[in-house]
């Protein structure tokens, strides 16, 4: 894993090395420049070895030094891609480095090149002949991508810290997606928390010609849901088997590597299915599994994951996280993230991949698997939630809502008067908003309280409501996955991964994101995913000889943190710098309801402890 930064038409030499080793602890073992001062041109890299540790050096050019490129991923088909190529008469000056292939098949496909990768992976191609530069990012946007353009300069970094270290980058905050932020938790791409800044969205790829300075971005590929519904049940036993197999397939691509590798663990059907499958491939004894744990019983799984890990037989690791950790841990981890989410998990997986990389360079994690098989809580809501819809009539929503506030705040775990409380802020929308809205920091009513002059909530959610539309399926199901998979998925969980994992040099590999296995996914008909009330229906049933019985039965509890009661404490003064268009008295009114025990905010106030923190010298 790496980090890349490049720009084109205004910049120096002394940028390109400020960027780049801001990326540092993406990756600690090389880094390596290219500028080409007449065009103020320049690529820079940061490299993590994990493939080819003597040949992968980077920037990267072919022969003839035309084409070059800097790239952060891995790709899992560069062994078939490469004899593909070769067979084409490519000849290749690496072992067996991944990079090169990149080089080699956009001199062979050209743009069509993304749709062939299967893997994780952002990069940008210096094509000097043409002028142009190539960018493109993997499908879920497993890898990061940030942008800036202005008439003929561009510039791109994987971070937006390191982006904007550029002189030439707009750096101001933008109000309306500061307003995204407390709304989705996370500012959905293509907009970032910065004026200047775009972020390549998932599954797209941009061409920018540098003689005129045009700059062009499209989808390549979009995860939507498209089922057989001719597959009935009769189909079950070939399905399961067919499951298996992709995911023992998926994750044999995932074993590959150069340096030592290990699994996050959770204890869970998901990372329990990818040990299973791993120690099929290999010496159970000799996989390093990683888990992290809590004080709070409700919170804790690290027994589970402990039973798994020695009923498989491999060498297992625990970590706990404690209220004097957090306290230590909160200001270090949100001070070192990127562009701030509220995704408050960031710190227990910032402690495991801690962990993991004292040990691993690589670990392959359970990540993608309970937006594909309809793993969350919500979907179970789906069912009373539209009944409640249906029958009862909208002018007693607020008087409902206003009952239901007065339940007493709990600590637990997923608690009753927490699922309710933000079940019910979604229903007084349409359909087409629950979800972002049952997922948010804010939700619309409060979102007009702390702001002076709130978007209107089409606005607001309007890239949610253009994945609602856009669903082939007309399924509350199915566009609820739409939803969890092109949205909590890609900017919340896989980048709170990424970000944890890269702040510790370890790279962390998605199994449930291999190609194959997402496409198996996206044609499987929603009854094979939840079914009598519970998720991953078809999933357990392929896993069921790999994975322990008291894990498969065992209903999902989340890598939460007890949240509600370090926010009592941890910080203790709570940062109110000035917000673009925030009343801050009412957000310190929230953080004395929340101490006193009166009301709940924990999702916005750890958001807006994210942008104090991460995001001080902006504000």
């Amino acid at each position: 894993m790496c980090g890349i930064v490049g720009f084109s038409g205004e910049g120096t030499r002394v940028d390109l090395v400020a960027m780049t080793r801001a990326l540092a602890h993406r990756g600690p073992d090389e880094e390596g420049f290219w500028v080409d001062e007449a065009s103020a041109t320049c690529l820079g890299h940061r490299r993590l070895s994990i493939l080819d540790l003597e040949g992968g050096g980077q920037p990267m050019w072919n022969a003839e030094g035309t084409l070059g490129v800097v790239y952060n991923g891995e790709i899992y088909n560069h062994v078939e891609l490469r004899a593909e190529l070769e067979k084409k008469g490519h000849r290749f000056q690496s072992d067996h480095s991944d990079t090169e292939v990149l080089i080699h098949g956009y001199a062979e496909w050209g743009e069509e090149l993304p749709i062939r990768l299967n893997g994780m992976f952002a990069f940008a191609l210096l094509d000097r002949p043409r002028r142009r530069i190539f960018l493109a990012r993997d499908r879920f946007g497993e890898k990061p991508l940030y942008y800036a353009h202005r008439g003929r300069f561009l510039a791109f970094a994987s971070e937006l810290s390191a982006l904007c270290l550029h002189p030439s980058v707009d750096t101001s905050l933008s109000p309306r997606n500061v307003q995204k932020l407390f709304a989705y938790g996370f500012v959905p791409a293509p907009g970032s928390l910065v004026a200047g800044v775009s972020k390549l969205p998932a599954g797209a790829q941009a061409r920018f010609e540098q003689a005129s300075g045009a700059f062009r971005v499209q989808r390549y590929w979009r995860f939507l849901v498209e089922p057989e519904e001719a597959l009935d049940d009769g189909d079950e036993p070939h399905l399961v088997e067919e499951l298996r197999h992709l995911i023992r397939q998926a994750v044999c691509r995932r074993l590959i590597s150069d340096v030592p590798l290990g699994i996050f663990l959770s204890g869970g059907i998901d990372s329990s299915s990818v040990l299973g499958m791993a120690a099929r491939e290999r010496e159970p004894s000799s996989i390093e599994t990683f888990t992290v744990g809590f004080r709070e019983p409700t919170f804790d799984e690290s027994t589970h994951a402990r039973l798994v890990a020695t009923a498989v037989g491999t060498r297992h690791h625990e970590e706990i996280l404690d209220l004097s950790a957090a306290r230590e841990l909160i200001p270090t981890v949100l001070q070192r993230a990127d562009e701030p989410f509220a995704d408050p998990s960031l710190l227990p997986t910032y402690l495991l991949c801690r962990f993991a990389s004292q040990h691993v360079t690589v670990a392959l994690s359970g990540d993608g698997a309970d937006e594909l098989f309809a793993g969350y809580d919500p979907f179970r809501a789906l069912a009373p939630a539209r009944l409640y819809a249906r029958f009862v009539p909208r002018h007693l929503h607020r008087a409902i809502h206003s009952l239901v506030q007065r339940m007493p705040r709990s600590t637990r775990n997923m608690s009753l008067d927490f699922r309710l409380k933000r079940t019910l802020l979604g229903l007084s929308h349409p359909q087409c908003y629950w979800n972002p809205i049952w997922m948010g920091p804010l939700a619309p009513d409060h979102l007009a309280e702390v702001f002076a002059d709130p978007l209107p909530v089409e606005e607001l959610f309007e890239e949610a409501l253009e994945v609602w539309e856009a669903s082939p399926s007309r399924s509350l199901g199915d566009r609820t996955l739409d939803f969890y998979t092109n949205f909590y998925l890609q900017e919340g969980i896989l980048k709170k991964v990424d970000q944890a994992a890269m702040m510790n040099s370890l790279e962390s590999r998605a199994v449930f994101l291999d190609n194959d296995l997402v496409e198996f996914c996206r044609r499987l008909p929603y009854r094979f995913k939840y079914r009598h009330g519970r998720g991953k229906y078809l999933l357990r049933k392929a896993v069921a000889d790999v994975v322990p019985r008291s894990v498969l039965e065992r209903p999902k509890k989340g890598f939460g943190i007890p949240l509600v009661q370090w926010l009592d404490e941890i910080p203790a003064d709570p940062p109110l710098h000035p917000v673009a268009g925030v009343d801050t008295e009412r957000v310190a009114s929230y953080w004395r309801a929340q101490r006193r025990g009166s009301e709940d905010h924990r999702l916005f106030l750890w958001c807006w402890l994210a942008v104090q923190l991460g995001f001080a010298e902006a504000l």
